[in-house]
């Protein structure tokens, strides 16, 4: 039995399926995109709101909401001390004076029946101190004015949540149960101390999986019109290899996989995904760990054992496979735990290092067919998708459902200077699809007898660290979601070609097998 235990096929798949809704890099933090219009009296910036509350004195989860252009504007920290009781004003769509007490309180009113403007001004006229809305939908709607309205002079916060936030408030209150709510809005840090950590990952990983087969597994360099790869050399290497047409049916199946996750994102959908992810990952965590204890003890590569059904079974595989088997399935049960990012990283890593080992482009001409197809896919369901469907696609599925496992198909850091404490995250498709390019560049140099100084992979590892770059910068400077892929593609498949087409060597490269 091969250190690759299932089928490659099978693999590849679960791969495209993991990777597609994950390549676009970053959700962006902030809601003003700048479009909405302002007026005086409406002209607030729209911010994410940390809707901290407690249930009887304990205190639970913070809620995200959004701010209103109107109203008063919310402090970026707020100590516990100005926490104020929460109300559920009558009628419960706040859209007139409440018959039940709202003074001193933060009343809390449902999204429907009347304008964001009149139930501000139907709270703050019984004395509510804020008004917190829950949307009638798990999203977040901007509340801003329109030119048909007078300047609404409302001198109390406005903040919406989601439905599923809401109820939490909502149902709280409505077992009788005392509420308080502090609202405030933590000011973006200039310095994401996380970026630098993900980058290395993704740099990283895309250099280790190139050289892995030299390096780790020691295979001796090819040249041209020897073995290759995966062939006789090797009888274990089960090498999937890439079509032209390959690119088409990344197209349907990854905008399938996106539509599908977008329209049913719910808790059976995420765990679907995990499990495919653990699937992936086990033989990847099985791959690598194997490899290196090869590599460190050669009388363990041909170490075996017969077993009934199975026939000879390398001993590294049975002592490997159970642990990385117990390492995803506790990975799995403990996704909430503060530390559950590392494990999803390296989980991650080696599924990515196994993929670029099996999964191969030949030569140019499939990598420009792939890449560019990707390159507008990610465009289009990032920037274009919400034109159709109100929303971006990737982003929003990205994001995930707030109840739930969250999407693994990411790595991601924690950001430790963020007052959310959220995570940074860069999709395995903007590693992957990148990497079988890179890849393919060091098998080229290899069977071509390049060095570095004279080959392509160090170019093109120049090229993916600084796109990468470029992506981030891009984030930060638009505080929105991007498609890597707009970075990454031109600088690496357009890297191989400038560079080729300067070297004479292009057709080389377009028609290659290696």
């Amino acid at each position: 039995m091969a250190l690759r235990t299932f089928p490659p096929r099978v693999l590849l798949l679960s791969v495209v399926l993991l990777a597609a809704p994950a390549a676009g890099a970053g959700t962006g933090s902030e809601f003003d995109d700048g479009t909405s219009p302002k007026f005086p009296g409406c002209d607030n910036t729209l911010q994410k709101v940390k809707v901290t509350y407690w249930v009887d004195g304990d205190e639970r989860s913070s809620l995200t909401g959004i701010s209103a252009r109107f109203g008063a504007v919310l402090p970026d920290a707020a100590p516990d001390d100005e926490k104020q009781r929460a109300a559920v004003p009558s009628p419960e769509s706040g859209c007139a004076k409440s018959s039940t007490p709202l003074a001193g309180s933060v009343a809390v009113a449902v999204r429907g029946e009347c304008t964001f403007i009149e139930k501000a001004k139907a709270a703050e006229a019984g004395g509510a101190v804020a008004l917190l809305l829950v949307n009638d939908e798990d999203d977040l709607q901007r509340m801003v004015c329109s030119d048909k309205d007078s300047p609404p002079n409302i001198g109390i916060p406005v903040v919406m949540v989601s439905k599923s936030a809401g109820d939490k408030v909502q149902s709280a209150i409505g077992d009788g149960s005392k509420v308080d709510i502090l609202m405030y809005a933590p000011l973006k840090p200039s310095f994401d101390g996380a970026i630098p950590f993900l980058w290395m990952m993704a740099v990283g990983t895309v250099a280790c999986a190139s050289v892995w087969t030299v390096v780790v597994v020691g295979e001796e360099p090819t040249k041209q019109g020897d073995v290759s790869l995966g062939g006789e050399e090797n009888p274990d290497a089960e090498v999937v290899e890439l079509q032209a047409n390959t690119a088409l049916v990344f197209i349907v199946t990854s905008s399938l996989v996106l539509l599908f996750l977008f329209f049913f994102n719910s808790n059976w959908s995420a765990w679907l995904l995990v499990c495919l992810f653990c699937l992936g990952s086990l033989q990847g965590m099985e791959f690598v760990v194997s490899s290196l204890v090869v590599r460190l003890c050669q009388r363990c590569r041909e170490a075996k054992v017969k077993l009934p059904a199975l026939g000879n079974v390398k001993v590294v595989t049975l002592v490997v496979l159970p642990l990385a088997f117990i390492f995803a399935v506790t990975w799995a049960a403990h996704q909430d735990s503060p530390v559950a990012w590392v494990g999803q990283n390296l989980m991650g890593i080696c599924m990515m290092i196994l993929v670029l080992q099996v999964v191969h482009m030949p030569n140019i001409k499939v990598a420009s067919a792939l890449l560019v197809s990707a390159f507008f896919y990610d465009i289009f369901w990032v920037f274009i998708s919400p034109l159709i469907f109100k929303k971006s696609v990737m982003i929003t599925v990205a994001r995930g459902s707030d109840d739930g496992p969250s999407l693994p198909m990411v790595l991601k850091m924690p950001k430790e200077f963020d007052s959310w404490n959220g995570y940074d995250m860069i999709g395995f498709g903007d590693i992957l699809f990148p990497g079988l390019l890179v890849a393919f560049s060091f098998r080229y140099d290899r069977t071509h007898g390049k060095d570095l100084t004279d080959g392509y992979f160090l170019c093109l590892m120049i090229g993916y660290a600084f796109g990468l770059s470029c992506t981030y910068v891009g984030l930060y400077l638009m505080n929105s979601g991007q498609p890597a892929l707009l970075y990454l593609v031109p600088s690496t498949l357009g890297v191989i070609v400038l560079l080729g087409a300067r070297r004479g060597e292009l057709g080389q490269l377009w028609n290659a097998k290696v």
